[in-house]
């Protein structure tokens, strides 16, 4: 197929899909699943009954830090030599990262082949009774479709919201449940209290199946306990991986936080080899030592958006690292301050983890001494969140390891949620109420913290002042930019005008945020 053409194709099935986001927002105050009992529908329309019923999957749910257990699952899965898919979610840069056949993202080909089978099918079959599945729904059953059409041995299904009336709770029968550590998010759909999300979450528990959980806040853990007791579900508590069963080596993943997650999926996957009758599970036992593909299954795995560092590479070699992108999808109050711990111990030892800075390290940690280094926040969240809760969160994680932000940027998400794929652009007319908002907490904070350097050089202030095609509002320490390439472009500009100067940029706060600022860097 011709480029243009293979573009165009895509672009087509992108706009499809577009055509089935119906909210703008996923804050349905009521959670009584959206008529959930659809989902049934849909699978039977697509002849999927039997290919689920067979599928090997292991489930998780969770607030904080399913994504990363679902990526080490699947890492030391694929280690063991099995042919592994993974759903997850959101995107950061492509739909196509939903779906993973081995470790990588599905090809657009294949892509493009079983999303028109599955939308085909229900356009023709769907009526004013059950009309199309929405979205993530429909994201959902592409999953099945491509996983049983690709015969995985193992299925491993993050869950997108919830998990009672998730879409992929349409899994009667799964091999092995997993939740990880439960918080307060999405409170507007879940409930207002620990023990109300973590019902919601628990609704992934199946009858006999074991599950595996992190240690959680009484409330929560008491919720877990008793749901797990109605439902027979051998219920386990596991503890953080131990890091000298890694024999010296890192985990994939960045910061402690991630020795949870790992230790949830080394229980998952000894599971699932136990219940499905594996070799590899005669070994397992052992609890003084892991077996080797698991240790290569936890020190490879990587995962786009969390706790990411990439260096601006638009700079010559002489100044390549006066940029430098510190990148978390962290939108929970407990992610930033895990978040903030992890970019100021980043920062203050100024050794970037990414596997393809190493090199940049090496050749210019000498030149620390000379810059000054100023640390810059990048911020967006979104409004069903409190940012009077987890900015100060976020400031004090930092503030507590001796950095101080002197500037941060706020700017709303380049991507839309009314439409997906490589050409979404944001619309003409933007309300920046929300920023506006964001940005008088951040002053607010500041100024009862006196938390910001109080020699807000030229650098930033007289930058800004005059710049109102950039900068829609610019405050004592903080700005509002009417896009993110504009808040970019700006932090380039400053940093070729001062070459005294090395930015360390947090982009955090959403997920969307990072996937629109990993877009902008790695062009």
């Amino acid at each position: 197929m011709a480029e243009d053409s293979k573009a165009t194709a895509y672009q087509e099935a992108m706009d499809a899909l577009s055509s089935l986001i119906t909210k703008r927002s996923r804050a349905d105050k009521s959670n009584n699943g959206d008529r959930f009992e659809l989902i049934f529908d849909y699978i039977k329309m697509l002849d999927l009954e039997e290919s689920i019923s067979k599928m090997k999957v292991i489930h998780v749910a969770g607030t904080k830090g399913k994504g990363s257990t679902c990526t080490f699952t699947e890492s030391i899965l694929r280690n063991c030599g099995f042919h592994t898919g993974l759903f997850t979610s959101p995107h950061l840069i492509d739909v196509r990262e939903r779906f993973r056949l081995n470790g990588v993202e599905i090809c657009e080909e294949k892509y493009i082949s079983y999303f028109w089978w599955c939308f085909d099918r229900l356009k023709e079959k769907t009526n004013e009774d059950i009309p199309m599945p929405s979205y993530f729904r429909f994201l959902a059953l592409l999953a099945f479709k491509i996983f049983s059409a690709e015969q995985v041995d193992v299925a491993i299904l993050e869950v997108g919201l919830g998990g009672k009336y998730d879409a992929t709770n349409a899994v009667e029968a799964p091999v092995v449940c997993g939740i990880s550590s439960l918080g307060y998010d999405h409170m507007e759909i879940l409930g207002n209290t620990l023990g109300e999300i973590a019902g919601e979450k628990a609704g992934i528990f199946k009858h006999g199946v074991p599950a595996f959980t992190v240690p959680q806040p009484d409330e929560a853990m008491n919720v877990l306990k008793e749901k797990a007791s109605q439902l027979d579900v051998p219920l386990q508590v596991i503890p953080p991986l131990n890091a000298n069963l890694l024999n010296g080596l890192k985990l994939g993943l960045e910061g402690e936080h991630q020795y949870v997650n790992a230790g949830l999926a080394v229980a998952l996957c000894s599971s699932w080899l136990q219940r499905t009758g594996r070799p590899e599970a005669s070994h397992l036992e052992q609890t003084d030592s892991l077996p080797e593909q698991f240790i290569k299954g936890l020190t490879t795995a990587s995962l786009q958006g969390r706790a990411q560092i990439v260096p601006d590479r638009c700079f010559d070699a002489d100044n390549y690292g006066d940029l430098v992108f510190y990148l978390d999808g962290a939108h929970s109050p407990e992610s930033l301050e895990v978040c903030g711990k992890w970019f100021s111990q980043q920062v203050l030892s100024y050794q970037p983890q990414d596997k393809s800075s190493h090199e940049f390290v090496s050749k210019h940690l000498n030149e620390r001494v000379r810059k000054q280094t100023t640390q810059i926040l990048l911020f967006n969240c979104m409004s069903v969140r409190d940012p009077q809760v987890l900015l100060p969160r976020l400031m004090e994680s930092c503030a507590n390891h001796g950095v101080r932000f002197k500037k941060a940027l706020f700017v709303p998400n380049t991507s839309v949620y009314f439409k997906v794929g490589p050409h979404s652009v944001p619309p003409t007319e933007v309300d920046f109420s929300w920023q506006f908002a964001l940005q008088k907490i951040w002053e607010n904070i500041m100024h009862s913290n006196k938390g910001g350097d109080d020699k807000t050089t030229d650098v930033f202030s007289e930058d800004l002042k005059d710049d109102s095609e950039m900068c829609v509002r610019s405050g004592e320490t903080s700005a509002v930019f009417s896009s993110l390439p504009l808040a970019i472009k700006w932090l380039r500009d400053t940093v070729q005008q001062n070459r005294s100067v090395r930015f360390q940029v947090l982009v955090t706060g959403s997920l969307h945020l990072v996937g629109d600022a990993l877009k902008l860097i790695k062009k």
